[in-house]
């Protein structure tokens, strides 16, 4: 298989992917690929299939119809292996964190490698203190999440995320549900995992942001896939695209640069 941007190998691929919810197509044959190192950003209105294409490709929702290869390997929506296999090497994060609770920064990160991935107690939380440092958060291995700002929440479920040695990391709206002065500390953790060569998905109105970083824009709208393609192509003034239209009304909300 040929990259679609010359980064590396195809990592994760969707193929024809349907998915019906209600008794609605959110998905109607979705073609989506990932080459090793990819940064590509999903936009589009609400309601167009943003959030269920990423958890198709995480599994957590099983598609009607299609295909998913990982390492070009087809995945068996049917075979529980197949599935924990893929949950492993794809990590999904959410807008909303889900944290534990009652569990510290530290022990939340730990949990998944002492449950999934069966580590010694002292390995697992090792690797925790490895990758909270990662994400900044050293001095606050040992608080709880109410005692953790929304942006210190989203960072310790991207060190959660990163402790599973992802092949792919997928990205739904990490920011939406934070206050305006703490989405920075959680976009300069993603641009220092695209800088390292992390492969990734992520579905952001952050345009500014992304336009500078993402490899390729993939617009989303009615459950398909409509436009996709460089960013400084996709909003160049004289590009005509549906996604330069919408960019430039999440900018006028928002008072930011498209």
């Amino acid at each position: 298989m040929t990259p679609p941007n010359g980064t590396g190998p195809v990592v994760l691929e969707a193929r024809g992917i349907v998915k019906e919810l209600g008794g609605n197509t959110v998905l109607n044959h979705v073609d989506l690929t990932l080459a090793k190192g990819d940064l590509k950003v999903l936009i589009g209105p609400s309601g167009s299939g943003k959030s269920t294409l990423l958890q198709c490709l995480n599994l957590l929702h099983i598609p009607e119809d299609g295909q998913l290869l990982l390492d070009g390997t087809p995945v068996n929506f049917k075979k529980k292996t197949d599935l924990y296999q893929l949950r492993q090497k794809v990590g999904m994060i959410f807008q909303d964190f889900n944290l534990f609770d009652h569990l510290s920064a530290r022990q939340n990160v730990a949990i998944a490698l002492k449950k999934v991935k069966k580590q010694a107690k002292k390995q697992a939380h090792d690797r925790a203190c490895e990758e909270l440092a990662r994400v900044g958060l050293s001095n606050k291995m040992e608080l709880y999440p109410a005692q953790l700002s929304g942006g210190q929440k989203q960072r310790v479920s991207i060190a959660r995320a990163l402790a599973m040695d992802p092949e792919v990391l997928l990205l739904d709206e990490p920011t939406s549900a934070l206050d305006p002065e703490l989405i920075s500390e959680v976009l300069v953790v993603i641009r220092d995992l695209a800088k390292a060569g992390m492969t990734m998905l992520m579905a952001t109105h952050q345009i500014s942001f992304s336009a500078g970083l993402a490899h390729e824009f993939v617009f989303m709208e009615n459950g398909r896939i409509t436009e996709q393609g460089v960013p400084s192509v996709l909003l160049a003034e004289n590009s005509g695209s549906r996604t330069r239209d919408f960019c430039a009304k999440i900018s006028e909300l928002t008072g930011a640069e498209a």
